[in-house]
């Protein structure tokens, strides 16, 4: 959604950072630029003309002209700013002291409100709470039964006594709907209203006098991200017209410019209270304006990847298999393949890769990834006997042939995962025994063993010199020609004759290149 605008700020801080002090001429250029990325991106005049009067004000004052570094002053200023225009914080949803919480949902036809009532209120459920869905919509043709399918995949309750489709009395359903979440202990109830394809008088009144017999606690106005202007104009009708207490942007996986998303706040005052960045029931969650403004400045996002990790691997599963991967033992294709699932759960790898700080110049490789080569790999580890997935070093040609076979790949792509995993393998090991480095876990810091133990049970000693002798720990060292200097020369063993007498200390001689 916010591509295009990422990278015209990006391309702007780059040109900064460059630059030690920052003057009067690179202030103007720098907000020229903002301004112009902002206009691009559809925002509203009146905000790109307040943000920019803003971050103009601010980059003049003390606190980059004193900074180390003013270029990344100026950075914190924009996201400061972004922050501002997105909302400030993130706005919870407020919850009613007696239950049920009734939230009313409102905005045109075609924004995607029946969906989002869905994802809504699998959200809720998913945090202990009890919600039930309200067929409010009685005019758009199946209104109702899209609602009743969105419920069932959700599984939460929907509330559909009429059959819609121009039949039925909306307000008289929402005020209904009420008492049977009462009777039924339902915690929160979600009414789905109807809309148009435009603005029009039918529609506010019917949508005012739902908000009359129900007096919801939330009214959310469900914006379509990608209708541009458009959004902030349908949002101060709604405002005008019904009135409402947050904003749902819908479709924010979208192409478009994104400038809806920064301008409807602005104008409306109201905060945006969730997103929506997909098409399935999972994809939604409460809109946080810093990590928005992080992303749109391509400095990722890791604390939404951290909540999405933490709801999709079991904790004791994770420890499980963290132990496995730092000691570098008995890591098989089957754990890889458990773990290549869970990562799946997340959500598509390319939105997980974006949420890592500084990956918006690596677009057109994240646009290369085709979730679809997991499943390939997944196909082919499932391919494998369970022996197999514990020792693939027994894989020879003819179980590789009837892997691919099996898999429906080529048997070079069989070839290719068993390579990489061994790669992997080698490398866990390596990092498990700290690389050689000394001082790091499993490292060569750690103390050699003293001893070991032969065939025969004989205690043998850690000196090579000595085992080689066969001599216990105890006997006497023989004596030995000193490293480096003349006798050092001699790769450290005298010659046949030439055994030293007992006593004898050749350190006492100065010979050539003792020292």
């Amino acid at each position: 959604m916010f591509e295009t605008l990422s990278d015209r700020l990006t391309s702007v801080f780059s040109s900064l950072r460059s630059k030690g002090r920052l003057s009067d001429a690179d202030i103007d250029a720098t907000t020229r630029e903002i301004r112009i990325a902002l206009l691009e991106a559809d925002v509203a005049l009146p905000v790109v003309k307040a943000f920019v009067a803003q971050v103009k004000e601010r980059a003049r004052g003390i606190e980059v002209s004193q900074a180390l570094n003013p270029a990344q002053q100026v950075v914190k200023i924009v996201n400061d700013e972004l922050i501002e225009i997105l909302g400030g914080e993130t706005r919870r949803l407020r919850y009613a002291k007696t239950p049920p919480t009734v939230v009313m949902l409102a905005g045109l036809q075609g924004a995607g409100k029946t969906t989002l009532a869905g994802k809504l209120a699998k959200w809720l459920r998913e945090q202990g709470h009890a919600p039930m869905l309200v067929a409010a919509d009685l005019q758009r043709p199946n209104a109702v039964q899209q609602l009743q399918v969105v419920g069932e995949r959700a599984g939460v309750v929907v509330y559909a006594p009429e059959p819609g489709s121009g039949v039925g009395d909306p307000v008289a359903v929402a005020r209904r709907s009420i008492e049977e979440a009462k009777r039924a202990q339902h915690d929160i109830v979600i009414i789905d209203t109807a809309g148009r394809l435009g603005i029009d008088q039918e529609m506010m009144r019917q949508a005012a006098d739902i908000r009359d017999a129900v007096s919801p606690d939330e009214v959310l106005f469900v914006v379509d991200a990608m209708i541009g202007q458009d959004a902030v104009t349908t949002a101060q009708a709604f405002m005008e017209g019904v009135g409402f207490d947050g904003v749902v942007l819908t479709k924010l996986d979208g192409d478009a410019r994104g400038g809806a998303a920064l301008s409807v706040r602005h104008i409306t005052g109201r905060p945006i209270m969730f997103a929506s960045t997909g098409e399935k029931l999972e994809d939604f969650d409460a809109f946080h304006p810093d990590r928005m403004a992080s992303r749109i400045l391509d400095m990722g996002d890791i604390l939404t990847l951290i909540e999405q990790a933490q709801k999709t691997f079991d904790e004791e599963q994770a420890a499980k298999m963290a132990g496995k991967l730092t000691s570098g033992e008995n890591f098989t294709l089957e754990d890889f393949l458990e773990q290549m699932m869970m990562v799946q759960k997340m959500g598509p790898i390319k939105n997980l890769l974006g949420m890592m700080p500084g990956m918006g110049q690596m677009r057109d490789q994240l646009n290369s990834i085709d979730d679809r080569d997991l499943d390939r790999i997944a196909a082919i580890i499932r391919s494998m006997t369970p022996g197999e997935r514990q020792d693939p070093k027994i894989i020879n040609g003819s179980r590789r042939a009837r892997i691919a076979a099996g898999s429906g790949v080529t048997v070079s792509a069989v070839n290719n995962l068993v390579t990489r995993f061994f790669d992997a393998q080698k490398m866990m090991k390596r990092m498990a025994g700290g690389m050689g480095i000394p001082g790091m876990p499993g490292g060569r810091g750690k103390a050699v063993k003293a001893q070991k133990k032969t065939k025969k049970g004989r205690r043998v000693s850690g000196d090579p010199r000595k085992a080689a002798l066969g001599k216990p720990d105890s006997a006497p060292a023989e004596p030995q020609a000193p490293k480096g200097g003349l006798l050092g020369n001699l790769g450290g063993k005298l010659p046949p004759g030439m055994e030293l007498p007992p006593g004898f200390d050749p350190s006492k001689f100065n010979l050539p290149g003792d020292k």
